[in-house]
């Protein structure tokens, strides 16, 4: 029998409205990596909220090394031996990077006081031996998703953990901290750590998982060795049918002029940005971490200042100062940041999806309600949001929902061009097919769609001429028959340099 070190046995649970974890089975082997893939919403995250102390199951039991336990918080799952990487970050950002990386475990002297020598040592011990160069008294909110999420990673392994979950560990991070992490995740093998892996990104699950359980709607659907299974097969489980074609895109006319920037530049952040978007294509925008295509969105939607250049909408130069500005004239964006520039977690769905264009439904200082709840209920059944009701807190859904949520609030704008920052960051195959598809949809009814993702694949998948942006500058633009993976590293990295238009 192989040598279990944790498993869990007929765990259920239900939150107000929906069953969330049915008769849950599950099993991980000692010094393994066991992927645990599913549709968001499937009840991965809550099975590991459980297992950490977070939520309490509604019945089942778990064990470790065979050994029943009783988890009631995240500090007797650490004292057991668990650590936890969460899909949403979790840190303080006006901490320092040595703060966060002992909060909840702040090391104490003899009297009683907090031992900042110690924790300052060991705080630069652990960066220097990651690689990492930020300063141990640098404060986090001076630090990007990326370096963040790599901390996270760095507090998790360094608990000394026997068991460590990781949920989307790599939905941030660039593809040498990637290779970084799949390194580590080796060695801690290789030391008998058994590792819960949780991501969208099937090629990695396939790179490091040993064993793969899939979920569907709160159930175990099978478990099985990663070397028997195929993508096609796994994907099938996930989502209960066949997805013929994971990147839907049609053809569709091609219109006039929606979208023109000149030689738009932010000193010191990005310079001398020209390209164009017509009425019925979706643009891509590539890069790796830092190379400054989320600025360059946020300063065309009016978020951030720039120095000079033109934004042209339908041919006529816009100078827009806000949000505000932008949504009148057709232009919306959708945040790489769903957590802290997309939802508003304690209010409903359906007020989260309603938010930007509620002057539709005040007339006469009155809201009305009533067109709101049926023009906010078409969209959601359109776009097929999954939530027990309109009531719902946005936070209670999985994260592939609330994306649809944060895209309906920008559909019920009725937008002309719509820019698409990592929409699919975080979700689930199903979930982003049904993505693609609703960016199809908004091609074929005339809406330019400028789509800025980390993700090649969907990239070469999805869009009609692809920018590349290096160090703040488009470096090339490659046309759809020229689509290919190396071609666009190649910009992307600055070995090669159109200096693009």
């Amino acid at each position: 029998m192989d040598d279990i070190k944790m498993r869990v046995s007929g765990v259920e649970k239900s939150f107000p409205g929906v069953k969330a974890l049915s008769n849950i089975d599950f099993a991980v082997r000692k010094g393994t990596v066991h992927a645990l893939c599913g549709e968001n919403g499937a009840g991965k995250s809550t099975l590991m909220k459980i297992i950490m102390g977070i939520y309490k199951a509604d019945r089942g039991q778990i064990f470790i090394d065979e050994k029943p336990v009783e988890i009631k918080n995240p500090i007797q799952a650490k004292d057991l031996g668990i650590s936890m990487i969460a899909q949403e970050l979790n840190y303080v950002p006006e901490l320092s990077v040595e703060e966060n990386l002992f909060l909840g475990r702040l090391p104490v002297n003899g009297f009683g006081k907090v031992d900042w020598r110690r924790v300052r040592r060991e705080a630069i011990s652990f960066l220097r031996e990651e690689g990492l160069s930020y300063a141990p008294d640098q404060k986090l909110k001076s630090l990007t998703v990326s370096d963040i999420q790599m901390l996270e990673i760095i507090k998790a392994i360094t608990n000394n953990s026997q068991i460590i979950i990781m949920d989307e560990p790599t939905s941030s991070i660039t593809d040498r901290e990637v290779g970084l992490l799949f390194d580590k995740i080796a060695e801690l093998k290789a030391k008998g750590v058994s590792i819960i892996y949780i991501s969208h990104k099937m090629n990695e699950v396939f790179r490091i998982a040993d064993d793969i359980t899939v979920l569907r709607d709160g159930s175990v659907v099978s478990t099985d060795r990663a070397c028997d299974l195929d993508l096609d097969t796994v994907i099938q489980r996930m989502v209960g049918r066949k997805i013929a074609n994971v990147y839907p895109k049609e053809e569709v006319p091609i219109g006039d002029m929606a979208l023109e920037i000149k030689n738009l530049e932010r000193e010191g952040i990005f310079e001398d940005i020209s390209f164009h978007v017509k009425k019925g294509e979706i643009v891509g925008f590539a890069g790796l971490v830092g190379a400054g295509r989320t600025e360059t969105m946020r300063a065309i939607f009016g978020l951030d200042r720039y120095d000079r250049g033109q934004v042209l909408i339908d041919g006529r130069e816009e100078r827009l100062g806000s949000p505000e500005e932008s949504i009148k004239k057709g232009l919306i964006m959708l945040s790489e940041n769903r957590r802290e520039e997309g939802i508003i977690p304690p209010r409903s769905v359906e007020e989260n999806a309603s938010l930007a264009a509620l002057r539709n439904y005040i007339f006469g200082g009155f809201a009305h309600r009533r067109k709101e709840r049926q023009d906010v209920g078409d969209m959601f059944r359109k776009m097929n949001v999954k939530a027990p009701s309109m009531e719902t807190e946005i936070s209670k859904l999985s994260g592939g929902n609330q994306q649809k949520v944060l895209l309906a609030r920008w559909m019920l704008c009725d937008p002309k061009i719509m820019i698409l920052d990592e929409p699919t960051r975080g979700i689930d195959v199903g979930a982003k097919f049904e993505i693609y598809k609703l960016m199809t949809d908004m091609v074929s009814e005339g809406r330019a769609v400028v789509m800025v993702s980390s993700e090649l694949p969907e990239l070469i998948g999805m869009c009609d001429r692809i920018y590349i942006m290096c160090r703040g500058r488009i470096t090339g633009c490659i046309e759809k028959d020229d689509f290919t993976q190396e071609a666009i590293m190649r910009f992307a990295t600055g070995v090669a340099d159109m200096g693009g238009k």
